[in-house]
C-alpha cells in the first residue's frame, strides 16, 4: 500500500508540473469581482478578457458571492493557499466516506483503503482542474455526500439541507433535487427546496439589484459562462457544438438528447435508490446532470470517482460465496471499465492539449475522441454502471448482489 501510494503521489507531482496549471485563473476573477463589487459596482457587470472564451464574468448566483466576499478582503495568496487547503482535505473526507464501506465489506484497514484511493483521486483531471482553476466545487461534493449518504438515508430532519445549499451557491446540484422528487423523498425534496429558497432570499435581502440583476438577465446569457464548443465543456451541447463549429447545433436534437439522457439516468438512479444503493443512485444522478446542462466544464465531474469505487467492489472477487455470484468474465469486464474510466479521467481532455481560441470543428473519429473523452465515458456509465443490491449473509450487512 506504502509504496502504491507513493507511486501515485509521484504521478500526481508529475502531471502538476508538466499539465496545463491555470494558476488559479477562476479563482483570481472571483476575487477581482468580488473586490469590484466591494466599491459599490454592479458584480455582474464585471469582466475579464480571456484568450480563449472571450470576455468572463463572475457567473455564480449572488448567494454564492455573499459566502465568498469576506474573501475580498484578504490577501489573494492567502485565499489561494485556504481554497486549495480545503478542496484536498474536502477529497480526503469524501473519499474516505465512499471508501470505507468497500474496506470494512472486504476486510482492507480503512486507512490502507484511504491511502491508497486518496492519491489517486488527486491525481484526476476533474480535481486538478479544481485545484489549479480554484474552484469551490469539493464544498458542493461534500454538501451533496453528506446529504444523500447519510441525513437522507436516515430521514434526518437535515435532510435536504446540503443539496439546497449546494443549489443556492451554484444552480448544477439542482438535478439532484429532482433526484429525491424521482425517489419520493418528499421530505427530503422539499427541504432542498426551502434551503435554497432560503439561502436565495437571504442574498436578495443583502443585494437586491445584483440579485435581480443575475435572475432576469445574467442567469440567462449563456455567452457569459463560455464558449459551448470549448473542449473543455463535456456535455451533450459541447459535444454536439464540436461536430458543427463554428455554428451552432441543432437544438431540437440536443433537447432529445438531453429528455433521453435524463429520462434513462434518473429512472436507473430511481431504481438504484430502490435496491439500497445510493452510491449508484448520486452517481447516476450527477452523470446526468453533467450531460444535460448546457456547460459542464471537466472540473464539474466529479461523479466518475464514486461510479470508479462501485465497478472495483463488484469486480473484485467476493470473501464468500454468500455475497452472490458474479462471474469471472463479467468481472474481468468491469475491471477493465474501471480501468478505461481512471485512464480517460487522469490523462483527461484539456490538461495536456491547446485547443486554441478559435471555434475548430472536429475532423477525424481520433479526434472525436480525444474532444469527448467525459461525454463517451459518462454515457457508457449511464448503461453500464451495476448497481449494488442489499443482502445479508454470515451476520454481514453487504452490498452483494448485481442488478
Amino acid at each position: 500500500m506504502a509504496v502504491l501510494a507513493a507511486l501515485a503521489v509521484a504521478g500526481d507531482a508529475l502531471v502538476y508540473w508538466y499539465g496545463n496549471q491555470h494558476h488559479f485563473f477562476d479563482l483570481r476573477i472571483y476575487i477581482s469581482a468580488l473586490r469590484w463589487w466591494a466599491e459599490g459596482n454592479p458584480l455582474y457587470d464585471y469582466a475579464q478578457p480571456d484568450r480563449v472564451q472571450g470576455e468572463l464574468y463572475f457567473t455564480y448566483p449572488p448567494f454564492a458571492a455573499l459566502v465568498l466576499r469576506p474573501f475580498a478582503a484578504l490577501p489573494l495568496g492567502v485565499t489561494i493557499v485556504l481554497f486549495t487547503l480545503a478542496t484536498v482535505i474536502a477529497a480526503a473526507v469524501t473519499t474516505w466516506w465512499l471508501v470505507t464501506p468497500l474496506a470494512d465489506r472486504r476486510g482492507i484497514p480503512r486507512w490502507h483503503a484511504l491511502a491508497l484511493a486518496a492519491p489517486l483521486v488527486l491525481l484526476i483531471e476533474p480535481f486538478r482542474e479544481t485545484i489549479t482553476f480554484g474552484q469551490i466545487n469539493m464544498l458542493l461534493v461534500v454538501l451533496i455526500l453528506a446529504d444523500l449518504l447519510f441525513a437522507v438515508p436516515r430521514n434526518s430532519r437535515w435532510a435536504g439541507l446540503g443539496i439546497g445549499l449546494a443549489t443556492a451557491l451554484k444552480l448544477f446540484p439542482g438535478i439532484f433535487i429532482v433526484y429525491l422528487l424521482v425517489t419520493r423523498r418528499w421530505r427530503a425534496a422539499a427541504g432542498a427546496s426551502v434551503a435554497a429558497a432560503a439561502a436565495t432570499l437571504l442574498a436578495v435581502a443583502f443585494a437586491p439589484r445584483d440579485s435581480w440583476q443575475f435572475w432576469t438577465h445574467s442567469l440567462w446569457a449563456t455567452d457569459r459562462v463560455g464558449r459551448t464548443d470549448y473542449t473543455g465543456n463535456q456535455s451533450l451541447l459541447g459535444m454536439l457544438s464540436r461536430l458543427v463549429a463554428p455554428h451552432e447545433p441543432n437544438r431540437l436534437l440536443w433537447l432529445l438528447l438531453v429528455v433521453l439522457a435524463a429520462g434513462y439516468g434518473l429512472w436507473r438512479a430511481a431504481r438504484a435508490a430502490r435496491a439500497g444503493d445510493e452510491v449508484a443512485a448520486l452517481t447516476l444522478t450527477g452523470l446526468v446532470g453533467a450531460l444535460v446542462s448546457p456547460i459542464t466544464w471537466t472540473h464539474h465531474i466529479y461523479w466518475f470517482v464514486p461510479a470508479l469505487v462501485i465497478l472495483v467492489d463488484v469486480a473484485l472477487p467476493p470473501r464468500t460465496e454468500a455475497y452472490g455470484a458474479v462471474d469471472h468474465r463479467r468481472r474481468r469486464v468491469l475491471l477493465g471499465v474501471a480501468a478505461l474510466v481512471y485512464a480517460g479521467i487522469a490523462y483527461g481532455v484539456v490538461s495536456f492539449f491547446d485547443w486554441g481560441a478559435a471555434p475548430e470543428p472536429t475532423d477525424s473519429p481520433t479526434e472525436f475522441v480525444l474532444r469527448n473523452v467525459y461525454v463517451l465515458l459518462a454515457v457508457l456509465l449511464l448503461v453500464a454502471l451495476p448497481v449494488r443490491g442489499q443482502r445479508k449473509a454470515l451476520g454481514d450487512d453487504a452490498a452483494t448482489t448485481v442488478r
